[in-house]
């Protein structure tokens, strides 16, 4: 075990809330206001360490398992670990929760009067990835959008008291988005999960089967599917864009540079040819900082 991995087993949190800065987006830059980082990082180690335990990839040496309360012989259990999540976070709201991460949680809660649904909702999600590991159709995806990426909009859109309506729901747009992307991204990651997030009804369209999405390289058909794939992605973005119009000062720039980090990796899978295959293509920082200034244009 590295030094770095030896401190991440020793402080699960900090090996957690570290995990911001390989994002697809930024998470709490350093322009926002010092209270909207300190609640926004709340809530992305929230959201990290549910995906965490969801995808088997907590720090070794059973920290966080022992954190909530759960025995070294059922700590290797994704789903007991879920439920011990849950009853922690229920903690959040009537007591004290055990988890240093929903302790840090505790006072956003109360500061931003939070609800425990949207928490709920990520939970439900890294739940359906232990049991559904195929969608049939893309309104099976969105379903799934719902739970695993729109929780994390919606919470932003609350840290910083500017919910409405409409501003939700090109939220969810935008979220929706950028979960498809990353699904885009990581194929071949997934698939070693024995999970698959292209809509089984798409693969049938383009002639792709399974067997495709393991070899080192993807060939015609899978690029085909995945470039459409894409451009619903792109489309959902350009939908939710309106979003950063209709706020201002930093907060614009953050939400812009949700909606741009969404389009640079759109556009990083379209420079890869749509070869998703061989590893996540990722956009540089100089591209990311021309869409942000596409984005903050309303332009794109």
């Amino acid at each position: 075990m590295t030094g770095t991995g030896t401190a991440r087993a020793l402080d699960p949190e900090r090996g957690t809330l570290a995990k911001a800065a390989s994002e697809n987006f930024p998470v709490a830059p350093f322009f926002l206001p010092r209270a909207w980082r300190t609640d926004l990082m709340a809530v992305y180690g929230f959201a990290r360490l549910v995906d965490d335990i969801g995808d088997g990839d907590l720090a070794p040496g059973g920290a966080d398992a022992r954190l909530l309360g759960v025995s070294p012989q059922e700590a290797g259990d994704r789903l007991v670990l879920l439920d011990a999540f849950e009853a922690d976070l229920r903690r959040v709201f009537d007591s004290t929760p055990r988890h240093p991460l929903l302790r840090r949680l505790q006072p956003t809660v109360r500061r931003r009067c939070l609800t425990p649904e949207p928490f709920l909702g990520l939970i439900a999600a890294n739940r359906q990835d232990q049991l559904v590991g195929r969608y049939q159709t893309y309104d099976d995806l969105l379903a799934y959008c719902e739970l695993s990426a729109n929780p994390v909009g919606r919470l932003v859109l609350a840290v910083t008291g500017t919910s409405t309506p409409e501003r939700i729901r090109r939220s969810d747009m935008i979220c929706t988005a950028l979960q498809i992307v990353e699904h885009l991204q990581d194929v071949a990651e997934d698939l070693a999960r024995d999970r698959i997030y292209l809509p089984a009804a798409d693969m049938k369209r383009f002639h792709v089967e399974e067997a495709d999405l393991a070899t080192k390289s993807a060939g015609a058909s899978v690029r085909a599917l995945i470039a459409y794939e894409a451009q619903r992605a792109r489309d959902l973005l350009n939908e939710g864009a309106p979003l950063v119009g209709s706020v201002h000062g930093r907060l614009k720039l953050l939400l812009a540079g949700f909606v741009a980090g969404g389009r640079a990796a759109v556009r990083a899978i379209a420079a890869a040819d749509y070869d998703v295959l061989p590893g996540p293509p990722k956009p540089g920082k100089v591209r990311l900082l021309r869409e942000v200034g596409v984005t903050l244009r309303g332009e794109g």
